[in-house]
């Protein structure tokens, strides 16, 4: 078996960035962190890191040792709150996981904030379009963009709100076309899509009414910001998420196409693994963001109705 001591120090030398720093942090000499790297290497019998005067950076099974081991360290850690029934200020350091517009658009302005108010908790924040295993790599919490239902699974699930999709289009685009009376008219459009696949919009209005619209597919892009700069740059209409369209709106640079319709739209969760969700700090912190996401989400609401109405 590892030593397990030895994981908790590659951790450290990893978070901080190299022996030094990770030294200084922990009040150990430098020679004996690098004693404690080698015979973890040895044990593993691989090389961790590749380091010289200059560079520190993990090889890639180092990478996934660090993976597993942050994820020990972070149960080891729930085990002693346990213990000790520490439930005084909170502290220690969360671990969030969300997608790239998520994280951009809807966490960066509700961070700093919870930084600020809690200064003991130190977070982390992984912003990536990839599948993120929370439990498995270690990750207090994860906030998910998703259409589908999300599956049943062990984790803890937090609804937060629904955003609706619009569909816009630039001034410039709606000059030179013109503006579409109905649904039946976007056949004449272009239209700014996810895929060839996914070239058509379920659309639905406040009645209950449905249908399918067909664009003329002119772009295609899996990603919401690419589809809103197409957009911008008047290549067709768009369809996304209404938060995403909201201050382009107000600024000018698009105009709500249909705005009696919808396309759909997205549901934002918060997911928690159970044993994690006991400790102070994550529990602050899931409990701001689903408090600050639900305001934002509760105010785009209103905001689209009065645009509607």
């Amino acid at each position: 078996m590892l030593n397990l001591n030895d994981l908790y120090y590659f951790v450290q030398m990893v978070e901080h960035g190299g022996l030094a720093a990770a030294g200084r942090a922990l009040g150990i000499p430098k020679s004996t962190l690098s004693k404690r790297l080698l015979e973890l290497e040895k044990d593993t019998g691989t090389r961790l890191i590749q380091r010289n005067s200059r560079n520190f950076v993990m090889t890639e099974i180092g990478a996934d040792i660090y993976r597993h081991a942050a994820a020990m360290l972070i149960e080891a850690e729930s085990v002693q709150n346990v213990i000790s029934g520490r439930l005084a200020e909170p502290n220690g350091m969360v671990r969030i996981t969300a997608a790239v517009p998520i994280a951009q658009h809807k966490l960066a302005p509700l961070l700093p904030r919870l930084a600020i108010d809690y200064p003991k908790i130190r977070i982390v924040v992984h912003a990536t379009d990839r599948f993120v295993d929370i439990v498995q790599e270690g990750f207090d919490i994860a906030v998910r963009a998703h259409r589908a239902q999300l599956p049943d699974s062990d984790l803890v699930q937090r609804h937060i709100g629904f955003e609706p999709n619009w569909l816009v289009a630039s001034p410039d685009y709606l000059k030179r076309a013109g503006s579409p009376a109905d649904p039946e008219d976007l056949s004449g459009h272009d239209g700014i899509v996810i895929s060839p696949s996914e070239s058509t919009w379920s659309l639905e209005n406040g009645d209950g009414a449905r249908v399918v619209a067909a664009p003329s597919p002119r772009y295609f892009a899996d990603e919401s910001e690419l589809l809103l700069q197409a957009a911008k740059a008047g290549l067709g209409i768009a369809c996304v998420p209404s938060e995403l369209f909201r201050l382009p709106i107000e600024a000018g640079e698009l105009v709500r196409v249909l705005p009696g319709w919808t396309a759909g739209g997205v549901t934002t969760t918060l997911l928690q693994p159970h044993r994690r969700g006991q400790l102070p700090s994550v529990k602050v912190v899931a409990d701001a963001l689903v408090a600050g996401l639900a305001e934002s989400a509760s105010r785009r609401t209103e905001e689209a109705a009065s645009t509607k109405n």
